[in-house]
């Protein structure tokens, strides 16, 4: 199913992109592409997306699975990475206003995210919520120092008459990124969780076969389906299915390093211009009106 899925989505790629380039108003104008600013901005954004929503999906999970935490709990709990976000979602935006330079905060924010993942890969059973909270607003700066940038930068780049579709399109690649990220990180949760109970589980019946009285292969899918259940297990374990979730999130925040750090490293590519003032717009305004009206 997953390769077909694959194939039919590759195929719907390429069939949208024939079909945009042969329509008189296309949704997603290809001659776009063509601007350096807008392509690199489009993949950073879809790095910055894949970042963000793995971590909003996956920060939670580990709350409510690893620390025992309530849904409402564990999204209480997200404020400190949506501090991050807004903080310097400001901070980046006043700079930019008082200096005119925009291309040192992507490459800052992509690498303070790369370093908030691999923080983040160190999460365990005994981890407070104070590290993760610090962990979380290091991910979360980053990401403001990102996200908003990478969209004034194409803006800045591209004519008048493309801003609205160049900004929308730089949306639409980060929910792209969010939703691939998702999955990806979901499709590797779901394999390693598996993995590491039947190793570790195995391991504890080396060493304690009691503690596995009762206990059937069947009971780790079920684990799986339904993270309640462990609860109601014996402490000791427990314990050992609770390590193993440690075990499999510091997976998944590894698996989300490179693709993290690939941004970084593209970001040096951001063509850095003079920001344009009122009076440019102005101008472009008044010249998109004449053809207009011509």
């Amino acid at each position: 199913r997953t390769i077909i899925t694959m194939i039919l989505g590759i195929g719907l790629t390429l069939l949208f992109i024939w079909q945009e380039l042969r329509a008189v108003e296309p949704i997603l104008p290809m001659r776009l592409f063509k601007n350096h600013t807008f392509s690199l901005s489009s993949v950073l954004g879809f790095i910055i997306g894949a970042g963000m929503f793995g971590a909003i999906v996956m920060l939670p999970l580990y709350l409510q699975v690893v620390k025992g935490n309530s849904a409402t709990e564990a999204g209480l709990k997200l404020i400190p990475l949506m501090i991050g976000i807004v903080s310097m979602s400001i901070f980046s935006g006043k700079r930019i206003s008082l200096t005119g330079k925009y291309k040192i905060f992507p490459i800052i924010g992509t690498g303070i995210m790369t370093l908030g993942l691999i923080l983040m890969a160190t999460l365990n059973e005994e981890t407070s919520f104070f590290s993760l909270s610090i962990y979380a607003i290091l991910l979360g700066g980053g990401l403001g120092l990102s996200m908003q940038t990478i969209l004034i930068a194409l803006q800045n780049d591209v004519e008048f008459k493309d801003m609205g579709i160049a900004t929308s399109s730089n949306t639409f690649f980060r929910s792209l990124g969010g939703a691939f990220g998702t999955a990806i990180f979901g499709t590797i949760f779901s394999n390693r969780i598996a993995y590491y109970l039947e190793e570790n589980l195995a391991k504890l019946q080396q060493s304690n076969p009691e503690a596995l009285e009762g206990f059937s292969p069947s009971n780790i899918e079920a684990i799986t389906v339904n993270t309640s259940i462990i609860s109601t297990l014996p402490v000791e374990l427990q314990e050992v299915v609770l390590g193993s979730f440690a075990q499999t999130f510091r997976i998944v925040f590894l698996a989300a390093v490179p693709i993290t750090f690939i941004g970084f490293l593209l970001s040096f590519l951001l063509k850095e211009k003079p920001l344009k003032s009122g009076a440019d717009h102005s101008a472009a305004r008044a010249e998109a009106s004449g053809e207009a009206v011509g």
